[in-house]
């Protein structure tokens, strides 16, 4: 009675303790991706960036490998191929996107609240800025289901509400896509990620200026047609 007493205590202390350890140690690789891929996202450029974001996808399968059930490493696995997929540009970035977008679909498989939503928000991107059939996925109403998804498990974020804008922003819908920028830029600041938050709130102010530009455009118009 003794053993087995012993072996039941066992088994609960690996179910239940392990488990907690394997999570702290797969945060803390995802935490050197995350600010790795803010280096070379927001200051590299051309050739440089495109080795370091190859350098940095290996990494990435690095920590899956190890950590095949973390829904957090498929993320930012997927974040780092959409990102090279976006600098690198043009046909040869189809096939880092469709990586993504796998990346994406395997961390929603596992848990799809894992970083606040964050697949959900990567996922609608890249399907509203890749192509649709015939050269990629692209698909507007997957996007919109995705990014208002997003929105729900993190409605205060600065990602989920800077990637919706985009999205609105696409679709000419100047005034809303403005509200959620301006949502997007009162968004709680992140300590641990610094240089992610500055080249964030850059991309916000460029994308509030081409929004503005084109409202202020509409209204020009407005005018116009009433004289």
């Amino acid at each position: 009675m003794n053993l087995m007493k012993s072996i039941n205590i066992l088994l609960i202390f690996v179910v239940l303790v392990l488990p907690k350890w394997a999570i702290a140690d797969v945060m803390d690789e995802v935490v050197q991706l995350q600010k790795r891929w803010a280096e070379v996202n927001y200051t590299l450029k051309s050739k440089e960036q495109n080795s370091a974001f190859e350098l940095l996808i290996t990494d990435a399968d690095k920590v899956i490998a190890s950590y095949p059930s973390a829904a957090e490493a498929w993320i930012w696995r997927g974040i780092i191929n959409s990102s090279f997929a976006g600098a690198k540009g043009g046909l040869g970035a189809m096939s880092f996107a469709k990586a993504a977008k796998t990346d994406f679909e395997k961390a929603l498989t596992i848990n799809d609240s894992a970083l606040s939503g964050s697949a959900y928000t990567s996922l609608g991107t890249l399907y509203f800025k890749v192509p649709g059939w015939p050269i990629g996925f692209g698909d507007d109403d997957k996007a919109k289901e995705m990014l208002e998804t997003a929105l729900t498990l993190n409605p205060d974020g600065i990602d989920s509400n800077y990637f919706y804008a985009e999205f609105l922003r696409d679709q000419r819908r100047y005034k809303k896509s403005e509200q959620y920028l301006v949502k997007a830029q009162q968004a709680p600041d992140r300590p641990s990620r610094p240089l992610a938050d500055k080249g964030r709130h850059d991309e916000i102010e460029q994308s509030l200026a081409k929004v503005r530009q084109q409202l202020s455009k509409k209204n020009s118009a407005s005018i116009t047609d009433r004289r």
